[in-house]
């Protein structure tokens, strides 16, 4: 089988910076990540259960380079001992198991965090990559690459419109749900030679390193979770997230993500300590223009000016979607957009994309959640835990 992940540094940023955290402050945690897919796909995912096997042991085999570890020290961002620990890692293929039940395909990784966290992104993007195999790649890279193209163009009509105070700024954070490999590497490429003036980076570390492009993220929810089974006071569990990370980056990396137990709880938390430190905020469920308006009434609370922040939107947007907020909210703060399904899997009507995630369900032995702004993002398996986070939080179900 052709192998669809041939090196370690196809993955995002943020699963190392989110890695070098958690192995400085908790390596001795305990995890669970779990796939799931959302969407019905056009055949059963567990046809592919044979080639998913073969794609994870092949992952299982790889290591990094001593390039590859000389790029990731190169950012400053990132210490020499993790560069020593990614020196020696390797993933472990007891650690992660596939297998089918009728038509579902289910997999898991379970082990010590600071083995199994990286697992997620590149599970998803063999999935992703196996399932659209099987259909007509002709036709795809055709419809693919003339709606590219329209994308090109209607970035590069931005030059032709009134300038608004903060400039517009796109980012790929496609990996995860890419069609594959190549036509992530070919969109990027695109972007990044034919509309520098507003493609600024990708979340894909091999490609930034291969396209000299900057590297773009922080944190997943991931991180957050992680650290409501880690001893502290449940309400206080972002407050001690949120700390951890600003003694490890001391600057660097300073965009927070908002959305684990909702928008409001995350701002009863987000002090003038914190919203001083960090340099925004990113939005990842909920509505985006209802979100911005309430980071930037926080910020005039606070009596902090919005224009020496950032607003980063994430969460499904398409070209048109970030203009619209570009053009919402470009004369009151900067701003970034990252894409990541309508950049890198926008091939059709005949191609539609697997809506797939693999979470963090379990840290330590208890369960763990996210309550999304969006109700269908939640995910938890343990009722009784997300009652009461809600209760906790004051969230309403």
């Amino acid at each position: 089988m052709n192998p669809v992940i041939t090196s370690l540094l196809d993955t995002d940023l943020y699963k190392f910076t989110m890695w070098q955290a958690l192995l400085h402050r908790h390596p001795q945690t305990q995890s669970e990540y779990r796939f799931v897919c959302r969407n019905t796909p056009a055949y059963p995912l567990a046809e592919l259960l044979p080639e998913v096997n073969a794609a994870l042991d092949h992952l299982c085999s790889l290591r990094f380079t001593p390039e590859e570890l000389a790029y990731v020290g190169s950012l400053r961002y990132i210490k020499s001992d993790f560069v020593d620990f990614l020196r020696i890692f390797q993933f472990q293929r007891s650690f992660i198991s596939a297998w089918a039940e009728g038509e579902q395909l289910h997999i898991v990784a379970q082990g010590p965090q600071v083995h199994v966290m990286g697992f997620e992104i590149f599970v998803l993007a063999i999935v992703n990559e196996l399932y659209f195999r099987r259909f007509d790649a002709a036709q795809a890279l055709a419809s693919g690459r003339a709606r590219l193209a329209a994308k090109v163009h209607q970035l590069q009509a931005l030059a032709r419109q009134a300038t608004l105070r903060h400039p517009f700024e796109l980012f790929d954070f496609g990996l995860r749900r890419r069609y594959s490999g190549a036509w992530q590497r070919e969109v990027v490429q695109t972007f990044a030679t034919q509309t520098p003036q507003w493609f600024k980076g990708t979340s894909n570390v091999l490609l930034a390193r291969d396209l000299n492009l900057v590297p773009i993220g922080t944190m997943a929810h991931e991180y957050l979770q992680t650290y409501q089974a880690l001893g502290v006071r449940l309400r206080d569990f972002q407050k001690a997230a949120l700390e951890d990370w600003v003694q490890e980056y001391r600057g660097d990396l300073g965009i927070a993500l908002t959305d684990t137990v909702g928008m409001d709880a995350f701002l009863a938390d987000f002090d003038l300590y914190f919203a001083k430190l960090f340099d925004g905020l990113r939005h990842d469920s909920g509505d985006p223009v209802a979100w911005g308006e309430k980071a930037l009434a926080h910020y005039t609370r606070l009596r902090i000016d919005a224009h020496t922040k950032r607003l980063v939107f994430s969460d499904g947007l398409d070209l048109e979607r970030a203009l619209m907020l570009y053009r919402h909210f470009g004369d009151r703060t900067q701003l970034g957009f990252g894409i990541g399904t309508n950049l890198t899997n926008d091939m059709g009507a005949d191609h539609k994309p697997l809506n797939i995630v693999m979470k963090l369900v379990r840290a330590n032995g208890q369960p763990v959640a996210k309550l999304s702004d969006t109700p269908g993002k939640t995910l938890c398996d343990d009722e009784t835990y997300l009652a009461y986070l809600r209760q906790v939080f004051n969230v309403k179900d």
